[in-house]
């Protein structure tokens, strides 16, 4: 028996989980004691074949907590050794995988732990020098980027990552990261790999953007294809966190760089975010505004925004309507915009699309006092044209005055 004998029951010899006491003193698991009483007619002790007179039976309530203490330090010495096995497989696979000419199925294996412990378990990853070897295994694209194993290998590693708790404070983790090679490596999987692996590498860049992260080191390597890639997963309907986190990762590179804005224009960023800006949630929207906004700060992206066609009407639905922030980014781009001489076709689409009416709006509500400066010096630049336009709204034309260039 794996047991102490005193915990069996002595009619079924199997542990006891609600011992009882009879008469003679003796313990028996309940069931087992009723069946041999009521269902078998028997009138004796079945250990000491004492006829019994009395059949009570009194919960052995001492017994009952002794069996579970001892099955709570069983459970947690097997809990112990599991964990000890665990680190054992670790340690081996870790140090075995980078040789092992079956990487795709060692790096199964080591996320199958990782994914089944717990925060011990990943921290133990961590410690044995698992991100090293993944980020190893990453950068042998670089070497081999045409080997269909190796490209699965690298693929395998990034989901591996992408369940290890990656913070700013462990510094030493996100230097591994960020080296030049892993970044590069990562641009590759961007443009080539599976869905999984895009969703993975995108979530991994979002990660670690916030720390001193050198995107340049990537777009001198990748050019606009980097750009294209991101593009690419921003426009997935189907993944909306992987849209999410791509967004994110392009408002970091273009907040950290000017010349970067001027790539992500190059490999199309203007029309793709006018296209997908109509359908987008308020958040979201917030975001691709915001990315409309730092290109239209150059003249190639204003020159982007203008000749897409839909830009105005794109921006004028969402203002008044997302939010004061989207109102406010709105209107700043439409101030970038109309300050930059603009053509005869954006100023009448800015009088079609219901741009001028909203603008005349923000003069009558509440809001930020940079804002309405930004719609009064619209008005002053371009009213003169825009109210000899039927669509031209009537409450403009009393509060313009009659060919005042005043407000």
């Amino acid at each position: 028996m794996d047991f102490p004998l005193h915990f069996r029951c002595p009619i079924s010899m199997e542990l006891m989980k609600d011992p009882v006491i009879i008469s003679t003193g003796v313990t028996y698991e309940r069931k087992n004691i009723e069946k041999w009483f009521y269902t078998c007619k028997k009138k004796t002790c079945p250990t000491t074949m004492q006829v019994l007179h009395c059949f009570d039976m009194t919960p052995n309530h001492t017994l009952k907590r002794l069996i579970l203490a001892w099955q709570n330090g069983k459970s947690q010495s097997q809990s112990h050794d599991e964990l000890s096995m665990k680190h054992d497989e670790l340690v081996s696979l870790i140090n075995t995988i980078e040789s092992s000419p079956f990487k795709v199925s060692s790096l199964k294996k080591l996320k199958s732990i990782v994914e089944s412990g717990d925060h011990d378990v990943k921290d133990d990853f961590k410690k044995c020098g698992g991100v090293e070897v993944l980020v190893r295994i990453i950068q042998q694209i670089l070497i081999e980027s045409s080997d269909f194993v190796t490209f699965r290998a690298c693929e395998e590693a990034l989901s591996l990552l992408i369940k290890l708790p990656i913070v700013l404070e462990e510094e030493e983790t996100i230097k591994i990261l960020l080296q030049p090679g892993c970044m590069k490596s990562m641009a590759i999987i961007l443009q080539r790999g599976s869905e999984e692996a895009r969703f993975c590498t995108v979530s991994i860049l979002q990660r670690i953007m916030k720390s001193d992260c050198q995107w340049s080191v990537v777009i001198e390597d990748q050019g606009i294809d980097f750009f294209k890639s991101l593009m690419e997963i921003m426009s997935d309907e189907i993944c909306s966190k992987a849209s999410s986190c791509a967004l994110q990762v392009l408002i970091d590179i273009l907040e950290k760089s000017k010349k970067s804005r001027l790539k992500a224009i190059e490999a199309g960023a203007m029309c793709t975010l006018i296209e997908i800006l109509p359908d987008s949630s308020k958040s979201k929207s917030e975001k691709i505004m915001y990315l409309i906004k730092m290109m239209c700060e150059c003249a190639d992206g204003r020159m982007g925004f203008i000749e897409h066609g839909l830009g105005v009407a794109a921006i004028t639905k969402k203002m008044l309507n997302i939010s004061n922030i989207g109102t406010k980014i709105g209107v700043k781009i439409l101030s970038l915009i109309c300050n930059s001489h603009p053509t005869d076709k954006v100023l009448d689409d800015l009088l079609m699309y219901g741009s001028v009416k909203k603008l005349v709006a923000l003069l009558h509500i509440g809001g930020s006092s940079t804002t309405k400066e930004r719609v009064i010096k619209i008005l002053k630049l371009h009213g003169d044209k825009w109210k000899k336009n039927p669509c031209f709204p009537y409450e403009l034309k009393n509060y313009l005055g009659l060919e005042s260039d005043s407000l």
